[in-house]
């Protein structure tokens, strides 16, 4: 167990460094391209209506059809090839910044070539938690 929190806390700084110092300006999740779906902020502030992170808005719910935190959703389940939680696809939600600029999808399939830096920390963290998507975002977002 204290091996285990002690990973948790790597991680968490290792990503917490990543949107610290890697970005400067905010990034979005969305579906099929920049002109797909709008799924979220990636690195918004947590109160922001439109973050990931907010727990009571439409991207960051449990229960939005258009979160990735819904895990009967099509953007949240681990079947779905839309999903960032499906291991196996190369469809999952893409990384922009506002002027379109793409860094990669957002996926924990870390073998898809259009992986994003955060794949392996997201990939660690989904199986540190297995697969448990609540625990996964309370890391991600508090």
């Amino acid at each position: 167990l204290r091996r285990q929190r002690q990973m948790c806390i790597r991680d968490r700084l290792i990503i917490l460094l990543f949107f610290g110092f890697s970005f400067s300006q905010d990034l979005y999740l969305r579906g099929d391209g920049y002109k797909g779906e709008f799924l979220g902020c990636l690195t918004c502030n947590k109160y922001d209506s439109e973050s990931i992170c907010n727990k009571y808005g439409t991207y960051g719910s449990k229960y939005s059809s258009e979160s990735i935190w819904n895990k009967y959703g099509t953007y949240g389940s681990k079947y779905s090839s839309e999903s960032p939680w499906n291991k196996y696809s190369t469809n999952g939600p893409k990384i922009y910044n506002k002027e379109g600029e793409y860094y990669g999808r957002y996926t924990i399939n870390i073998y898809d070539s259009d992986s994003s830096e955060l794949s392996r920390n997201l990939k660690k963290l989904y199986e540190m938690f297995d697969g448990d998507l609540e625990k996964i975002r309370n890391t991600l977002c508090d």
